[in-house]
């Protein structure tokens, strides 16, 4: 599962290593700052987000946008030119590099089922966990967001949602039977905004009723148990 989905958060939020045109949604890249260029200019490769660029040199993403008037900042090229410092007569608020740390949204369960894969415990679930239920169960939006892709690019997992909390946080349900929400939609906490379907069990033997379910803080998968409240 983390293979796959990965490619198609490179699509939709500009992960590394899928296609030409990306958008800059999830970091991939290492924590670790280093120093601009003397050219004051990033060239951006194939692969590469604003969010891993902006980590990468120590600045915020807003930053980058505001400097190369990128908007809200989700569409990046390859061998498009960022500058890396703030143009004459910039704002302080832009001027200043600053790396955001945002607490996480107050989640829910996404659905009422039991845990049927824990995270780590096999390939499947190397970047979530999967929940049980019955076919056509409500899928509901463990926190209010953005829907920032919603479609079924994703051969096997069904139709797929990602929703963005803020900045930092973001939720992934895949395996849906059906969505019912569209991209660029705003949810609130709780919300349906799926019916489950039916997705793989290790070893591919079989298939069940049930969601694959991720949250990612700055574009790292975490255990969502050690998030969600305690049933």
């Amino acid at each position: 599962m983390t293979r796959a989905l990965f490619c198609i958060l490179c699509v939709v939020l500009g992960l590394t290593g899928c296609g030409t045109t990306q958008r800059g949604g999830v970091p991939t890249t290492s924590s670790r700052t280093a120093a601009a260029p003397r050219s004051g200019v990033h060239i951006v490769r194939d692969g590469e987000t604003l969010y891993s660029i902006a980590r990468r040199y120590g600045l915020s993403v807003k930053q980058l946008a505001a400097w190369n008037n990128l908007g809200d900042g989700t569409l990046i090229r390859v061998n498009q030119r960022l500058r890396l410092s703030p143009p004459a007569g910039a704002t302080a608020s832009t001027a200043t590099p600053l790396l955001q740390v945002e607490a996480p949204p107050r989640w829910q369960w996404p659905v009422s089922g039991t845990v049927l894969g824990r995270y780590g415990e096999s390939p499947l679930t190397a970047s979530g966990i999967q929940i049980g239920g019955r076919v056509g169960d409500p899928v509901r939006a463990a926190a209010a967001g953005q829907v920032v892709y919603s479609g079924s690019g994703l051969i096997g997992y069904g139709e797929l949602l990602i929703i963005k909390h803020s900045d930092n946080w973001l939720t992934a349900y895949g395996y849906n039977q059906a969505r019912l929400v569209a991209e660029g939609a705003r949810v609130t906490a709780g919300q349906q905004i799926a019916q489950m379907g039916e997705g793989p069990t290790p070893g591919g033997s079989k298939r069940v009723a049930m969601l694959h379910f991720e949250i990612r803080r700055i574009g790292q998968p975490i255990d969502p148990l050690s998030q969600l409240p305690a049933r």
